[in-house]
């Protein structure tokens, strides 16, 4: 069934009636669009209305371009999972030339110097070869070996948070779990943590800029980073360790004539600044969005506190309701058809995979917070070849974050406004100050 008043209003107490937007006023690139949260009343319309739309350019679009939006479950996982249609890198008319472009972003980054030398923006076959050199880091009996290390960190930082009583729960937790994770595998000194949470924070924030724009700040910060990032490489060259940064920095690929080759120092450096992207961004969001819908939703809270073996599919329902990577892009590398729509060659396609999570084509009465939802095939961490290499170290993240707390809290509340991010490809939370009760 479609979502209702009641169950909108689960989402946010802002938020508008799905009747009251019209898709001539739709702006997926004005980001005071995304001040509040994800804007879940606009693509409750675009799935009913216009599941396949075609994003025409406004004031605040980069490159000054259109581009497509998919906003149902099912165009967006048949697009993910075709990536010689739908590329993370680039396609048609757009690949070639002095300006050539691509990416995952609305707008398009430069080609060989972000789109196809980051990861994420990489089309196989070298995608997948790096990701067999990274997957043992991050394969499931790794990361049970690191669990002990992490369950014994995280109840450090919960108990410094509830021994104060109150704290922002973005800075004394959310942020610092996945940050001493991120340190860790990665190989770097815990004390340079909380600057390069800064510098990565900077580069990822619009609160002083638009999309496409720079700003002094991001400037500096990813000039800084990017310093950072260069001595790093070069230390994991003289003396590797068991960490990721070691394994990528010395790890051997398949090459275009089938050698053995390693990375370039490009794709080395842009390796280590998405991964600080990542370790500063998505597990924080989901777990301060996370705790305030349980502090929204004070029956489930009691529940999960009666119930433990609930925590795996609590963890999947915050996952599925934060959806803290709201899109990624594509470009068409041919001509195609997809829900009826003709959709050119280099055609910039967008996948809101926030809004997938929310299509009750698949998930039963899509805008209830149910921590018991089973099954729950949410597509938070993508879906096909580019799904997330961080996703178990998430879920164990989500996991400890609840146990801890549940082991010290009765209750939580909120003592102050919440302050989103404004951003359409980051939803989270910047601050959320709370108070714990014993």
């Amino acid at each position: 069934m479609e979502a209702g008043p009641d169950d909108l209003g689960d989402i946010d107490r802002t938020v508008r009636d799905p009747g009251d937007v019209d898709l001539g006023d739709v702006d997926l690139t004005d980001l005071d669009r995304f001040a509040r949260g994800f804007p879940h009343d606009v693509f409750t319309v675009l799935r009913r209305a216009a599941p396949v739309f075609f994003h025409e350019p406004t004031e605040h679009t980069p490159d000054g371009e259109g581009f497509w939006v998919l906003t149902r479950y099912a165009d967006i996982t048949t697009a993910a999972s075709d990536a010689t249609t739908f590329s993370s890198q680039s396609g048609g008319p757009r690949s070639a030339g002095a300006g050539a472009g691509g990416g995952t972003l609305i707008e398009d980054l430069p080609l060989d110097f972000a789109a196809g030398v980051l990861l994420n923006m990489m089309d196989d076959p070298r995608h997948q070869r790096i990701r067999q050199v990274v997957t043992p880091m991050v394969a499931p009996r790794a990361l049970a070996a690191l669990e002990p290390d992490l369950r014994a960190r995280t109840e450090v930082i919960l108990e410094r948070a509830v021994e104060k009583g109150e704290c922002d729960f973005v800075v004394d937790v959310a942020a610092e779990l996945p940050l001493q994770a991120a340190a860790e595998l990665l190989g770097v000194p815990q004390d340079d943590r909380h600057q390069l949470f800064a510098w990565a924070n900077a580069n990822l924030d619009y609160s002083d800029r638009d999309l496409g724009q720079h700003s002094e700040r991001t400037i500096e910060a990813s000039a800084k980073l990017n310093d950072y990032g260069v001595a790093l490489v070069e230390q994991k060259r003289v003396c590797p360790a068991g960490d990721m940064m070691s394994a990528v920095v010395n790890g051997r690929i398949a090459g275009v004539d089938g050698g053995p080759e390693t990375l370039s120092d490009l794709e080395l450096l842009m390796f280590f600044n998405l991964l600080i992207a990542a370790a500063s961004e998505t597990t924080r969001n989901a777990l301060a969005i996370g705790l305030l819908t349980l502090v929204e939703h004070p029956d489930q809270w009691q529940a999960l506190g009666q119930d433990r073996t609930l925590l795996p599919s609590a963890a999947e329902e915050i996952l599925r309701w934060s959806s803290v990577t709201p899109y990624n892009r594509r470009t068409a590398t041919r001509d195609v058809e997809l829900g009826g729509q003709g959709i050119s060659a280099g055609d910039k396609v967008t996948l809101w995979w926030a809004s997938a999570n929310r299509d009750d084509r698949v998930f039963e009465r899509p805008f209830a917070f149910d921590i018991r939802r089973s099954p729950n095939p949410h597509v938070t961490f993508g879906h096909g070849g580019h799904f997330c290499l961080g996703a178990n170290l998430a879920r164990i993240e989500i996991r400890l974050v609840l146990e801890a707390l549940l082991d010290r809290v009765s209750a939580v509340e909120l003592t102050g406004p919440v302050e989103w991010t404004r951003s359409n490809k980051h939803t989270g939370v910047r601050h959320l100050p709370v108070r714990f009760f014993a």
